[in-house]
This record gives structure tokens, sequence and C-alpha cells, in this order.
């Protein structure tokens, strides 16, 4: 009911409240199930912009999303407007419970075709300068990979379309191959190895640990997090322009209006569906669709500390049609299994509801594969996975604004960087990789600034 009155917030619709998340970060327990405490907190009302140094004045920005690209998003953002201006709305009961936590954390720097080959490139110095920073090693495993192939690709063809044919990421990669030897920990015998990645192009994370590590920035800077929530509809103003949006508290059914001119929409796999809420009136559907995949974590003695000092492997293997093994090394003794993806597979209404979903043979794909390459009995599974990754007929992620044409009769924004609707989803295998490139040139376009990448190949196609 609008306007229902909890404790700590305010009567009726000019409330602005937030639900903040928090966590000790544990990474030690991660792989368990997604513990979040929730509070209420107290925000003070404020209008659909703010003022920065009494000139110039930046719009309120909520990103309905909150996996790694809305996170990201909202962390870039908030290094050039007060956080407090920032939302990020969340529906799924706990955070980063599809892609955004259970995705294999590999990242490329040059795997990419030429409309996202900048953006991939600006990612991955991203990721290592951020790393740097904040001691990315030990907060969520970033550490230089290198990458083999166990059935070398014949056609060096770019894999944009990658999720949609079950093409091998392998036959992206832009490095010179090199004969190589398997990795100590891998079960090599009777197997061609090359090495399809240069040195310093490939590394590897623990996207929940990322994930987790940049949400709480967002928090600690003052990011506003609404969770679990989601949003039912905007409101405009006598110019019919967009000047706020209604978000719904799922727990107590408590209707929130923010005042804010931009809106991003980095909802993954469930991008279509929240637009189409948020704008019943257009005949327009966001072209992305949904990818499912299954994984597995495991734990083998054969991967050491010893080995880990000495670098990650992405190893990529080719099974039969349609499944192409994934094996990631990772920091923490443990390894990632995945590779079994399917297009038909029907998304749910929440990330959470995936694990209903499992397949037992996806997985006993997947086990099978895991005592092949680690040996019959020296794995022990951590943990058992079912993901969504948002995906686009093209193969490469949209990152823009959405035109006001799409947002149905009687509905405009206001002109960049006042006022917009802007798409960020689509990224397919690539999400973790490109995500704080995504971040940063997103946040970049919704301010107004210059682009640190060139992503004008990468718009929305109407």
């Amino acid at each position: 009911m609008r306007g229902k009155k909890l404790p700590g917030m305010y009567q009726g619709r000019q409330a602005s409240s937030s639900l903040r998340y928090s966590n000790d970060l544990d990474c030690d327990t991660t792989y368990s199930a997604h513990h979040t405490i929730l509070h209420i907190i107290l925000f003070p009302q404020h209008p659909a912009g703010v003022t920065v140094a009494g000139s110039v004045t930046m719009a309120t920005t909520v990103i309905l999303g909150t996996g790694i690209i809305g996170t990201s998003t909202a962390y870039y953002l908030s290094k050039h407007q007060p956080a407090s201006s920032i939302h990020l709305v969340e529906p799924s009961p706990e955070l980063f419970a599809s892609a955004s936590g259970f995705a294999g954390g590999f990242l490329a720097k040059d795997w990419f075709s030429p409309a996202s080959a900048e953006l991939g490139a600006l990612s991955f110095e991203e990721h290592r300068k951020l790393a740097e920073k904040e001691d990315g090693r030990n907060r969520w495993g970033y550490a230089a990979s290198t990458s083999v192939s166990l059935s070398p690709p014949t056609d060096k063809k770019r894999v944009d379309v990658w999720c949609r044919v079950g093409a091998s990421r392998a036959e992206a990669a832009s490095g010179a191959t090199t004969a190589g030897v398997a990795p100590e920990w891998l079960d090599g015998k009777g197997l061609v190895v090359e090495v399809i990645s240069d040195e310093g192009t490939a590394a590897q994370v623990d996207p929940l640990q990322l994930s987790q590590f940049l949400l709480q920035k967002c928090l600690d800077a003052g990011v506003r997090l609404h969770h679990p929530a989601k949003a039912i509809s905007i409101q405009t103003d006598v110019r019919n322009e967009v000047s706020s949006i209604c978000i719904a508290d799922t727990q107590s059914s408590t209707e929130t209006d923010i005042p804010c001119t931009n809106i991003v929409i980095a909802a993954g796999a469930w991008s279509p569906q929240v637009f189409a809420t948020l704008f019943p009136t257009s005949g327009f559907k966001l072209p992305v669709t949904s990818l499912a995949g299954h994984s597995l974590v495991v734990k083998s003695p054969k991967w050491t500390k010893e080995h880990e000092d000495q670098g990650c492997h992405a190893v990529f293997m080719e099974s039969q049609p349609g499944y192409c093994p994934e094996i990631f090394s990772r920091v923490g003794g443990h390894i990632y299994v995945a590779g079994l993806n399917s297009a038909t597979e029907p998304l749910p209404a929440l990330a959470t509801d995936s694990k209903s979903n499992i397949s037992r043979p996806a997985i006993e794909k997947l086990r099978e594969t895991a005592k092949k390459v680690l040996g019959e009995d020296e794995v022990e599974v951590v943990r058992e996975a079912l993901c969504f990754r948002p995906a686009t007929d093209r193969g490469t992620p949209i990152l823009g604004r959405i035109p006001d044409s799409c947002l149905g009769p009687a509905t405009n924004t206001r002109p960049s960087p006042e006022g917009g609707v802007y798409l960020a989803a689509g990224h397919g295998p690539w999400g973790i990789s490109m995500s704080l490139g995504t971040g940063k040139v997103m946040a970049e376009m919704i301010q107004g600034r210059g682009l640190s990448a060139d992503v004008s190949g990468l718009g929305l196609d109407v």
C-alpha cells in the first residue's frame, strides 16, 4: 500500500527510503548461500538533481539491477557526483544470485571484435588498476592467467555470437598460438596443448567477491540501495518528461516515489521485463535474450597454493557439439567448471528461482568433465549453480541511451546530461570481463563527459 508507515520512514509518497545492504565480505563463505543483513535507513529527501560545487547540477540517477554492471556504473558515477543522488534497485531476495555471482570470472584484454575492442581493453585495464589499488588478489582473487586450448581451433574466427552458436571462446583468442604443456594440476595425457593468450592479456577473478566489494564501496560512499524492491512505474511532469520513478518494497509493500530524471536499465537477462513494466505503452522490445549456464566450483588436491603463486589458468576444451568445457583455476583453491549452456531454458521471474531449475543431468556432465581432467577420486564439489546471462543476436553488448521515441506516447526525457533512459546489458559471456569498462563508460555517458572508449558500435539498433 502506497505510503505505509514503517519505523524510520516518512509518511506518504515523498519519502525516499532505502534498504542498505551489509555483510562482512567473508571470502571463505561466499560459495555458500548469499547472506545479507538488511537495515531500514532514513535518507533526506532531495529533488531530481543536486548541485555540485555550487553551480553544476547533477541529475539523480536510478539504476535498475544491482549486478556487477549496475554496481560498476554506480561506482564510477559516485566519483563525479554526490553518491546520495544514486540509487540501486534489486528485486531478487539474494544479491548477485545470477551471473554476477556464478559466472567464471575470466578476464580478457583483446578477445573482442572491433565494435567492443576498446571497451574490452579499457575494462581489462580498469580491473588491473582496481586490483592494484585495493588489494584485489586477497579481496576478490585477482590474478594473472594463462589461456590454453586442449583442442586447438582450426578457424580463428570472431565468436561474438558464442552464446548463440555454442562455439568455444577459445576461437576468439587474439594471441599467436604456441605449443605448450598442460598445467601441472590438469591431467593432460595424450592431449595437444596450445597457449592462446599473450602474456599480460588474461586474468582471473572471483566475480561474487568482486561484486560484493564494488557494492560495499558504493554503500560506503553513500549510494542508496533498495533491496528487495522493484521499479513499478515512472511519472512524468507537465512537459511529459520523466520526473520520478516508483519503487515498491517487496517485503513491506510500501511504494516510494524517487524524484529522478536518469534511469539506467542494467538488469541483465531481465532487462526487457523491466523496460516493459516501466513503459507499458511502448511497442518496442529490448533486444536482449537469456542464456542459461550450469557450473560447478570444485576443489582438488592437485591445485595447490604453489600453483596459485605461479598464476591461474583458463583451459578451453572441445568435448562435443554444443558443449565446450571451460575450466578456470582460481586463487583460494577453487576450480570453476562450465561450458554447458542453453538458450531455451525459461527465464525465472527472479534470479533466486534458478536454484529449483538446476538440471541434474547437466551437473553430472560437468562432474564427469571435472573427474576426467582432475582425477576420478580427487574432486570435491563446493557449489553447483545455474545462472542466466544476457545475450544479443549480434553478439555484442548494448550500451547507450534508449531514444525517447521508444518509450511510448507522451513520454520524453530531458536532454543529456539532465536526463535520459539508458541500457547497459547483453554482454553474453563477457559481463565480468567488461564490467568495469562498462560502468566507467556508462557513467561518462550519463554525466555528459568524454568517453574513455569508443562504443559507437554498441548503441541500440532501432
